[in-house]
């Protein structure tokens, strides 16, 4: 079976298909945007903090506030079914199968859509077009 052709679920862990992960990333799109922007705040934050004791971004309350942004996006591709794998660059899998071979859908930062998968013993150095 193709993984356009099997069956769709949501847990994480749970195969789903191409299409399904495709579509679980496109509805994702603007938590993404904004996880990428609260990472870059946040990140701005510390070394403003860590360097001078101040930043333009506000102080340690705007830090903890930043984290726990951070923290609710990332439980947020968690619930949506994806595996996340890094978060610099953000670094999304979904499970799923290909042929009778269990693959993980997977997507990096500044890829325009899920183009590539690989085994799971593979991981990412394993990565193939789709």
């Amino acid at each position: 079976m193709s993984g356009a052709d099997q069956p769709s679920g949501s847990a994480a862990g749970v195969p789903v298909s191409l299409d399904h992960a495709r579509a679980s990333l496109a509805g994702l799109r603007a938590r993404i945007d904004q996880f990428v922007r609260h990472r870059a705040d946040l990140s701005e934050l510390r070394a403003d903090l860590a360097s001078t004791g101040g930043s333009p971004l506000g102080g340690m309350a705007e830090r903890k506030g930043l984290e726990a942004r951070v923290h609710a996006d990332l439980e947020r591709f968690l619930a949506a079914g994806a595996q996340v794998k890094g978060i610099a660059p953000l670094l999304l899998d979904w499970p799923g199968v290909r042929g009778a071979v269990p693959v993980l859908w997977c997507w990096l930062e500044g890829e325009p859509d899920i183009g590539w998968y690989h085994r799971l013993d593979c991981g990412f150095p394993g990565r193939r077009p789709v």
